[in-house]
């Protein structure tokens, strides 16, 4: 999870871990990126919205690790499967 927040962190889009009623998403809020993560969620839990808030904000032309990318595209596979 900690390579997921530096690739974040990297895209200049904030964390913020919350509680409420959701899973989380990215969102601009005030002109500032923002990704929103239900903190009573279990790691795994926060590593799968971490990787699909990227995909959707778009990671496409920027190198990432191989196993990194990987594992944002089984995220967002999987998320989209189930839906």
């Amino acid at each position: 999870m900690l390579e997921l927040e530096e690739l974040t962190s990297q895209f200049g889009i904030q964390i913020r871990y919350e509680k409420g009623d959701f899973e989380g998403g990215y969102c601009i809020l005030k002109d500032q990126k923002v990704l929103v993560v239900n903190k009573r969620l279990h790691e795994a839990r926060k590593a799968s919205v971490l990787a699909q808030a990227l995909a959707e904000y778009g990671i496409e032309t920027t190198f990432i690790k191989p196993n990194l990318r990987e594992y944002i595209e089984d995220e967002t596979a999987r998320a989209t499967k189930t839906k």
